[in-house]
């Protein structure tokens, strides 16, 4: 009976480890090394095997790794792979709005991938129906687990980008 109840506890412990995640500090840290990886490739590699190696990864873990996915594209100097990094990063966007379609930071995620991406592309389809979202967030004071640095980080982006309407503007301003 007590063989039992051990196997019975580590059965439980071991499908706990498998379904653990990042910790909110490494999500910070997270955040923190996404930026730098914006201009460093080194990074971006390193970032983006740690994360793919997570078990059961939650919708903010495949939106990191659909960001980094399109950095791939921003230090890539073949144009084929530019392309192939940033239609793969779009399908792992979509992969994590399928999973959290109401989680502000994956919208936000995605909308400055497309934002950043040229529109002849094609790979600009989202823009509008994100904003739409992300403007819904701030409507109603619903940012979910973001925090208040990130809330105005995103607000700022959207007004700079010159997608808002002078409605919208006003909304966003309220959390700056």
């Amino acid at each position: 009976m007590i063989k039992l109840r051990i196997i019975f506890l580590l059965l439980l412990a071991s499908g706990n480890i498998a379904y653990a995640q990042l910790s909110n500090q490494e999500i910070a840290v997270l955040k923190t090394n996404m930026v730098k990886a914006v201009e460093n490739p080194k990074l971006t590699d390193s970032l983006f095997a740690k994360l793919n190696k997570l078990p059961n990864k939650t919708a903010l873990v495949t939106g990191y790794l659909g960001t980094l996915e399109a950095l791939k594209a921003k230090h890539s100097w073949n144009p084929y792979n530019k392309i192939k990094y940033v239609s793969q990063s779009l399908k792992t966007m979509q992969k994590a709005i399928d999973m959290d379609g109401e989680n502000m930071e994956i919208r936000f995620m995605r909308f400055s991938i497309e934002f950043y991406t040229p529109s002849f592309l094609g790979f600009s389809k989202n823009l509008a129906q994100d904003k739409r979202e992300i403007i819904k967030h701030y409507q109603n004071g619903n940012f979910g687990l973001a925090d208040a640095e990130l809330v105005k980080n995103v607000a700022k982006f959207m007004i700079n980008s010159k997608k808002c309407s002078a409605a919208e503007v006003k909304i966003l301003t309220k959390y700056l």
